[in-house]
């Protein structure tokens, strides 16, 4: 008989193999895969006792608890839709998130159920509120309503290309789309990451990747398809992040450059402690080549770069060691490392084209958009066939992403097509030249922007987060750049900043940046 290609065979196969080991840790609280995947059991039986069933939609909005992730198991192996959302969104996205997707039930960590409260005549389709710690009236207490079921809900059948989950994107210049990640998209997705990086049960993995952002990039169910131990962690700074990693001994950790940036720059007496041989992955943004060497050198640690979007269920490349790359320099390889990368084994066909859909040459320099097809693009955007049909054409998705490739295949993305900075008529990669500014001592984290000019049109202006401590001139860092890049990609103008306007998950807002909505003065 046929099986579906599916997220919930992974949990049949943990509750078999790895039930007596520990699952889930989130502070003093510990399952074993027993216990935990007994919970997801007995939230699925609440779930249809509530008339929820396939097809459903249910919204969470939480942190990285283990009650968020219950939900990864306990919405999908009924067939209803997880909807997870960006908890730091306001609640006029929350509004329109849970209106779109029309959600039935809304889950909500008490940090938010206030947000939600100020809302709730705002939201007809809602037939069900459950408060997911700490109860209040007018809400469903989650504990209260697991304790009083079994695990044995009623099983339904699932085909794979079910919707999973509908992942609702930033919304930074519209709406937020909700991508329609089916149970095949995520199901070949955690192969194609198992097939290049060896996963084991004796691995625990640190949740500091929010699990609304891309469905965790798929380690909400990666972890449990491997037996390792999930360890949550619903607050994410750098003192609580080295803590865990020391006391729960940490092999495996996903982050955005700018969270390991903060890690990296922690005071000596915070990083006391960590392990060294952490296994990690990176995405969000380019890494610095800066931030990999100090990772790699200082901390001992392993950083493999990905790359992907929501809406390849996310990840399609990998920026993998070869065998030539051995003999390189430390910085050399770190360079190499900062790139993009090749296609994952079953991630689908990736090519980078230019305006005519051809495919650029392997040179290095000859830029274009990254465009994918294959069985981890989405379904579409849900009840959004314009958009749909926009990003998607002749079958294949269209990233946004200007990239290049170079004569060993490797993807390295520039910026995004709208982050392109044209001064006088060049192209400047802002990524470039960030990356060149953290290669001085001086900087923490730095972002830059195309900014009007009234000669050259647009010209780069760097917001710079200085390294405590430091002292730094916007003519140093100016000169800085001069003598390592083309002198037109030099900064026409660098403000020093206090901190970086940043999404849920570590992206630099550099919209706020460019429209000025920070309230920066340029110097």
């Amino acid at each position: 008989m046929e099986i579906a290609l599916s997220p919930m065979e992974f949990a049949r196969r943990a509750r078999r193999l790895y039930a007596r080991k520990e699952a889930v840790v989130e502070g003093d609280t510990r399952f074993s895969y027993a216990e935990f995947l007994d919970r997801c059991g007995q939230w699925s039986s609440a779930l249809q006792k509530l008339n929820v069933g396939q097809g459903d939609r249910v919204a969470y909005i939480a942190p990285n608890t283990h009650t968020h992730l219950e939900a990864y198991y306990a919405v999908p192996q009924i067939g209803a839709v997880l909807v997870p959302v960006n908890y730091r969104l306001l609640p006029e996205d929350f509004e329109y998130i849970i209106n779109h997707c029309g959600a039935k039930a809304v889950c909500v960590h008490p940090d938010y159920i206030d947000a939600i409260d100020g809302i709730r005549t705002s939201l007809p389709d809602v037939e069900h509120y459950v408060a997911l710690s700490d109860s209040k009236d007018g809400w469903l207490d989650y504990e209260q309503m697991i304790a009083a079921e079994t695990p044995d809900f009623d099983d339904v059948v699932i085909a794979e290309n079910d919707l999973l989950t509908i992942n609702y994107t930033s919304g930074t210049t519209a709406r937020p789309k909700g991508v329609m990640i089916t149970h095949r998209n995520a199901y070949l997705n955690i192969m194609n990451t198992l097939a290049h990086q060896h996963l084991t049960p004796a691995d625990r993995y640190l949740w500091t990747l929010p699990m609304f952002h891309a469905n965790g990039w798929t380690f909400t169910w990666l972890n449990t398809a491997r037996g390792m131990t999930h360890v949550c962690l619903p607050k994410v700074d750098p003192e609580r992040v080295c803590k865990a990693l020391a006391d729960e001994k940490i092999t495996m950790l996903c982050a955005a450059p700018t969270v390991l940036i903060s890690i990296i720059n922690a005071p000596a007496e915070v990083r006391a402690g960590i392990p060294p041989g952490v296994r990690l992955f990176t995405a969000g943004a380019p890494p610095a080549a800066a931030t990999i060497e100090a990772l790699e050198n200082d901390f001992g640690w392993q950083l493999t770069h990905v790359y992907g979007l929501t809406e390849t269920a996310p990840l399609i490349t990998i920026c993998e060691s070869r065998p030539e790359h051995t003999d390189l320099s430390a910085e050399a390889l770190a360079v190499v490392k900062a790139r993009q990368g090749v296609e994952l084994v079953g991630s689908g066909e990736v090519r980078v084209v230019d305006e005519d859909g051809n495919e650029v040459p392997h040179d290095g320099a000859t830029l274009g958009e990254i465009t994918v097809r294959g069985n981890v693009v989405m379904k579409g955007y849900y009840n959004d066939q314009a958009a749909t049909d926009a990003a998607i054409k002749n079958g294949w998705f269209h990233s946004g992403d200007a990239a290049v490739v170079h004569d060993d295949g490797f993807l390295e993305i520039r910026d995004r097509f709208k982050d392109v900075i044209i001064s006088g008529g060049e192209n400047i990669s802002s990524v470039e030249v960030e990356g060149c500014l953290l290669r001085h001592p001086a900087v923490q984290e730095v972002a830059v922007v195309g900014m009007a000019h009234e000669k050259w049109g647009e010209s780069p202006h760097a917001f710079v987060v200085a390294q405590p401590g430091t002292e730094a001139s916007e003519a140093d860092l100016k000169q800085h750049v001069r003598d390592h890049l083309a002198h037109f990609k030099t900064p026409q103008w660098v403000s020093f900043v206090e901190e970086l306007p940043k999404t849920a998950t570590g992206k630099v807002q550099k919209f706020v940046l460019r429209e000025n909505k920070a309230g920066i003065t340029r110097q």
